[in-house]
């Protein structure tokens, strides 16, 4: 199905302050030069703020991941929940049409919804406050027919029951999420047949939709001052997502612009003939200026761009042979096999402690000199590995190798 941006959209789009905070803290998710993993949530929080996926909002998003705008409008229009067009002012309802849903009456609820919001889905309701559309599986089958609005999933739905909810919502109320049957989970609809004798002790609503009714407007566009920010990865000791568990990361947003400035982008670079502009268009392949691709008028987070001849980070120290007690088994790190071995020795790496003291900018390099394994380096830990060998300490991995004689 092809999706287009909507012919009418608004001037400008930013980022609240607190909205801009969550940003930035989910940019420090991802090693450095890799921010634009962060693509997907900083789009999606985006639409959560504006209701829907403008073209400035985009193009906001793609400076702030230092993107070229194609790169980021390849990924809004891929997929399906980033909603390129308009929808209701108060609420879009997103109905379940999958099987268990679609058995217990999920076609009534889209019937309902045809009568009083539109006649076809993605349509704004006369009033502008509604819109809706049937999507597949939300995961609460046992609940089923549902549907999701924002955050908060509504189910044991019926059709009298969804048009007092599109009427209480139209009134400016926040109708109680979860079961609207009464059902604290997804217990049999019939009622508890097991685990009968602690039926009385539990609370009052389950942690879903306690924390809904405690933070009370959960309809209303996210602004991010709904609950505090929390970025536990960039607590001191906290092991981060893969990728970057083990590595010494910047913990901030501020420490990690200071880090790119020793770690530059690794990306495919032009020709020395035809150095790339930001949008990531070469001179040889650029076309007339076009309003497709309006001049930025803001400069991207982070450092301005390097220029496109610049090495990728630091490079570390390397030997020319290994010390005289002999290289370390470096196929003892998960990720580096006898081929890979024999790279790093090429490249002047023998043991396990020269791995372990790279730098985040030395592990740029080494990552981006990998010929043929382009990140490995970080996509396995090596770092964290190499701090366990040479202390002395095995790795689950290393006492695995050893045992069973893998590389004998």
């Amino acid at each position: 199905m092809l999706r287009r941006l909507y012919p009418e959209q608004p001037d400008s789009f930013e980022f609240t302050p607190e909205n801009l905070a969550w940003a930035k803290a989910q940019m420090t998710k991802f090693p450095v030069g890799r921010q634009a993993s962060a693509i997907i949530p900083l789009l999606f929080r985006a639409q959560e703020q504006e209701g829907w996926l403008s073209r400035p909002a985009i193009e906001y998003v793609a400076e702030m991941l230092d993107m070229p705008y194609m790169r980021a409008l390849e990924v809004a229009t891929f997929y399906f929940m980033f909603q390129l067009a308009p929808v209701g002012s108060v609420a879009h309802l997103q109905i379940c049409g999958t099987t268990s849903c679609m058995i217990c009456g999920a076609e009534d609820l889209m019937k309902v919804c045809k009568e009083k919001i539109a006649p076809e889905p993605f349509q704004l309701s006369e009033d502008g406050k509604f819109s809706w559309e049937e999507v597949e599986c939300l995961g609460a089958c046992a609940n089923a027919p549902m549907m999701q609005v924002g955050k908060d999933y509504y189910e044991d739905l019926t059709e009298e029951r969804l048009a007092e909810l599109i009427d209480e919502m139209g009134k400016g109320d926040v109708p109680k999420p979860g079961s609207q049957t009464g059902r604290f989970s997804s217990e049999p609809a019939s009622g508890l047949t097991a685990l009968t004798e602690s039926k009385g002790d539990k609370e009052e609503y389950n942690a879903s939709v306690d924390l809904a009714v405690d933070i009370g407007d959960t309809i209303k566009r996210i602004d991010g001052t709904e609950v505090p920010l929390a970025a536990p990865w960039q607590s001191s000791g906290q092991r981060g997502p893969i990728g970057t568990m083990g590595q010494e990361r910047p913990r901030s947003a501020a420490q990690q612009d200071e880090a790119r400035k020793a770690a530059k982008k690794t990306e495919a670079k032009p020709a020395k003939d035809a150095p790339a502009d930001k949008t990531g268009v070469t001179k040889s392949e650029a076309q007339a200026t076009s309003k497709a691709r309006p001049e930025s008028k803001r400069e991207p987070e982070g450092t301005e761009a390097e220029a496109a001849e610049a090495e990728t980070g630091e490079k570390p120290k390397l030997l020319d042979a290994p010390r005289d007690g002999g290289a370390d088994d470096l196929k003892m790190i998960k990720g580096v096999g006898p081929k890979l071995e024999t790279l790093l020795h090429s490249m002047g790496i023998y043991h396990f402690d020269q791995i372990a003291g790279w730098t985040d900018a030395e592990l740029a390099w080494v990552d981006s000199n990998l010929e043929g394994f382009k990140g490995r380096a970080t996509r396995d830990d090596w770092k964290g590995q190499a701090e366990k060998l040479a202390s002395g300490a095995e790795t689950e991995f290393s006492s695995r190798a050893k045992k069973d004689r893998i590389y004998e």
